[in-house]
């Protein structure tokens, strides 16, 4: 362990970065209330594009540390891409009171096991989503940057059931850190779990089986404040699981920049990784040309290559037909946002679309609620009372 001396340094230097890098007065995020007993006290924000598709896939993003939901998604373009392609975006958000840097407590014993804590709050949202949309539940990803991908890795060691795959970007092995000197610790790639001791700490989160979720894995050469060698446990920890060997089993050049990809026994690609040349910490995003998507700012850094475009392909969700209806529309001036400039995101208590839900009973909003809780009832997500 480093000295303590140096963590406190570290931790001062934190603090004194600007507040919410990355926010933006661009917010197409409506408030999602009453998603259950809420144990981590997270903020809940979700994305429904114009005309979203019956059994649509959702996507949950994780922020970090100094971001919020929507400056992530703006500098990310993640609701941008879901406008394009059809499916719902979940952004669970920090707030001071747990976390003075805005920070998700990926490292917190409390906040990362499953039905506990942060974990379970966003396991929550997840379910008051589906439920009230109409959501798949086969096709639910995670994805985050930095203590957001090391939240990512958290969900999907503790919920392998829930998640059809993940991304985690400048993040961290679950179960890596159980205090903040660690967390520091292997933010440096100093120490760590051994890869078998990794695996098993993946495995021992929850009681899952299989299949398991498809993983993504990002990373900058050049990152010094999360290390590239965490990359490296991300890895280790999902190719046991999978039954991988360390080896890709192909290496090739996706935009000029070196991705490495693991297949199962069936030839199907389950893990891959993106090594970012001279990137430092932040998400890869492709901020000009003709598949440009998001906007450079800090931690959203313009390498050429967007990986919110390449995770959404690996995980299935693109449909390139469906885009390029979008480029007519957008070219023929018809509007592709569900909110136009001059109209602000209502705060809403996800009250469905009758075509969705027809509760039984009392009000819409009651209605809801009741099916909401019952759901989480049954999920075992909500204590019965």
């Amino acid at each position: 362990m480093r000295d303590i001396s140096d963590t406190i340094a570290r931790l001062s230097a934190m603090r004194r970065r600007p507040a919410d890098a990355g926010q933006s007065k661009e917010d197409h995020l409506s408030e999602m209330t009453g998603f259950g007993s809420n144990p981590g006290a997270l903020r809940a924000r979700l994305y429904l594009p114009e005309n979203l598709p019956k059994q649509a896939a959702l996507v949950v993003v994780l922020h970090g540390c100094t971001q919020t939901a929507a400056g992530y998604d703006h500098g990310s373009g993640w609701t941008e891409l879901a406008a394009d392609q059809g499916f719902a975006v979940l952004f669970p958000e920090q707030q001071r009171a747990n976390n003075a840097n805005l920070c998700f407590n990926w490292f917190v014993p409390g906040d990362i096991s499953r039905d506990s804590g942060e974990a379970l709050s966003i396991r929550q949202m997840i379910e008051a989503a589906v439920v009230t949309h109409g959501l798949d539940r086969k096709r639910i990803f995670v994805t985050g940057l930095s203590a957001g991908g090391a939240m990512a890795a958290v969900m999907l060691a503790t919920y392998p059931d829930v998640f059809a795959g993940g991304a985690i970007i400048a993040g961290l092995a679950y179960g890596s850190a159980s205090t903040i000197p660690e967390a520091f610790d292997r933010m440096r790639g100093h120490g760590g779990p051994s890869r078998s001791d990794l695996q098993r700490l993946l495995r021992a989160a929850s009681l899952h089986k299989g299949p398991w979720p498809r993983i993504s894995v990002w990373q900058g050469s050049a990152d010094t404040t999360v290390v590239p060698s965490n990359a490296d446990a991300v890895l280790a920890q999902w190719q046991g699981v999978h039954g991988l060997a360390q080896a890709p089993t192909r290496t090739e050049k996706v935009d000029g920049q070196s991705r490495k990809v693991w297949s199962d026994g069936k030839g199907r690609d389950v893990v891959e990784a993106y090594s970012i040349a001279g990137m430092g910490h932040g998400t890869p995003l492709q901020a000009s040309g003709d598949n440009a998507l998001g906007k450079a700012g800090p931690f959203m850094l313009d390498a050429g290559i967007s990986s919110t475009r390449h995770i959404a392909r690996f995980w299935g969700l693109t449909k390139p037909e469906v885009r390029r209806a979008a480029k007519a529309k957008a070219a023929s001036g018809t509007a592709l946002q569900p909110f136009s400039p001059k109209e602000k995101p209502r705060a809403v208590r996800v009250d469905p679309t009758p075509e969705r839900v027809n509760p039984p009973g009392g009000g819409p909003a009651a209605g809801i609620t009741k099916v909401i809780e019952d759901a989480l009832r049954a999920a075992g997500l909500m204590r019965r009372g």
